[in-house]
């Protein structure tokens, strides 16, 4: 008989006890690292010292990377619906000079839109996929030799304005060579119907528990070792872009790629930060969300078949990552067969009667008990939620908190349907784009960026 609590490990996760034990540990020391850099720039008279110097112009500035020295290049294929939003919104950022379009053969109005705004546009000659358009607008705008640090910005995405400042500091440290940003669902302007509500409070809610609970761990810079750094809104230094493997084939997305490159070729850490946010519109339907869904399994394990494991932290991080993933998307799968084997007889009288029913339910009864399911399973999901609830300040996720574990049992299926796929098919890298709803909330106006 499995107990209920070794269910509860299951559901909460070992790798988001071991990683949130972590992040304490990174909270503790930052915290004993800014009282002494506090007493550290304190003069005798009380006044704060400011590190760190500006090299154009001499004077003494805490970040030495600036807005000015960020590139953004924001893909899009047939975005006509969001661009323009999400043009403006990085414009109020960073000098439209700094903001370069590459539309990935699309075949609406996307480059027209973007040309409107005022920012650097190019295509390319046919849909070469996100990976190969990046690879090629990287060349064609020449912005390894004109910028410090690159912006991979998807083109549905709003960069919220504390963003920079929150996320630029961390290249001061010379071994962060990436800064994965902090992803919000956007949700509360887009007309969305029940089901596209559900599907962005589940999406809110494993953002919030990878990212709080994995991320912020694992990209401590004492123990440094994370498995993407999302491609919705990232930032890499730019000399390393060239010795980065950004399109190679067979792959169907290129931001698991690009990290395991990161760290594979050791070419330095990752930093993350929840203050440094920006919010994506995720699918709106289930159509949307499934395919979706597919593409990113496909392209983990695509990635994992890609790069092989060496003796190092990441490849041990991304192993138990994965037998984790394994083992809770099996038991997941197998949850609704298991309760309905103990419920079912229990609802119709006669049923143990019949042979077959008789020997599944003995069989699955021998290891499973309704209560074990259900303080082991739906119980740690629904706290779960609660604790989603009170970190994002929404008690609307509570409204859903019985949806949430349905959906995770799809998301285990769809994750179990992509490692065969990941070695018996082939991608283009080809995309398209999942159905988009104009943002109906004001875009913030220009204001001079934050230096």
């Amino acid at each position: 008989m499995i107990p209920w609590w070794v269910l509860a490990i299951a559901v909460f996760g070992t790798n988001f006890t071991l990683w949130g034990l972590i992040g304490l540990m990174r909270l503790l020391d930052s915290s004993t690292r800014r009282w002494w850099q506090q007493r550290g720039a304190t003069s005798v008279s009380g006044q704060r010292v400011v590190v760190g110097r500006d090299r154009q112009h001499g004077h003494d500035r805490t970040t030495r990377v600036g807005v000015e020295d960020v590139a953004v290049l924001m893909p899009a294929h047939n975005e006509e619906r969001v661009i323009v939003d999400s043009i403006q919104a990085i414009t109020a950022l960073v000098p439209p000079e700094n903001v370069h379009v590459v539309s990935d053969g699309s075949t609406d109005r996307t480059v027209e839109l973007a040309e409107a705004c005022g920012v650097h546009v190019i295509s390319t000659a046919r849909n070469v996929g996100k990976a190969g358009a990046l690879q090629e607008a990287i060349r064609r705008f020449g912005l390894v030799d004109r910028f410090e640090v690159v912006m991979l910005l998807d083109a549905d995405t709003h960069v919220e304005p504390g963003y920079f400042r929150a996320a630029l500091p961390l290249f001061d440290d010379p071994a962060v060579v990436a800064v994965a940003g902090c992803v919000r669902t956007s949700w509360r302007d887009r007309a969305l119907g029940p089901i596209g509500k559900l599907v962005a409070f589940h999406r809110q809610r494993i953002y919030t528990m990878t990212q709080y609970l994995m991320k912020f761990g694992q990209t401590w810079r004492r123990i440094n070792a994370t498995h993407i750094v999302p491609g919705f809104a990232s930032m890499y230094r730019a000399e390393v872009l060239p010795r980065i493997e950004v399109n190679p084939p067979g792959l169907v997305i290129e931001d698991f790629n690009m990290t395991f490159e990161v760290y594979q070729k050791r070419l330095g850490k990752v930093g993350f930060t929840p203050s440094a946010v920006a919010a994506t519109q995720d699918p709106g339907n289930f159509k949307d969300y499934v395919k979706q869904c597919k593409r990113w399994s496909l392209g983990l394990w695509q990635t994992v078949r890609l790069h092989p494991p060496r003796a190092n932290l990441f490849s041990l991080m991304l192993a138990l990552l994965l037998l984790e993933m394994l083992a809770s998307s099996f038991m997941l799968v197998l949850l609704p067969f298991v309760a309905l084997a103990l419920i079912v007889p229990l609802l119709f009288d006669g049923l143990l009667a019949v042979p077959v029913v008789d020997d599944v339910h003995d069989f699955v009864a021998g290891f499973a008990t309704l209560p074990a399911l259900f303080f082991g399973v739906v119980v740690p999901d629904l706290v779960l939620t609660c604790i989603v609830a009170v970190l994002q300040r929404q008690p609307r996720f509570l409204l859903f908190a019985c949806f949430f574990l349905a959906l995770r049992v799809l998301d285990a299926g769809i994750a179990l349907y992509a490692i065969p796929a990941a070695w018996l098919s082939k991608s283009s890298g080809r995309w398209r784009s999942p159905g988009r709803r104009t943002i109906d909330a004001p875009v913030t106006p220009r204001t001079t960026p934050t230096k």
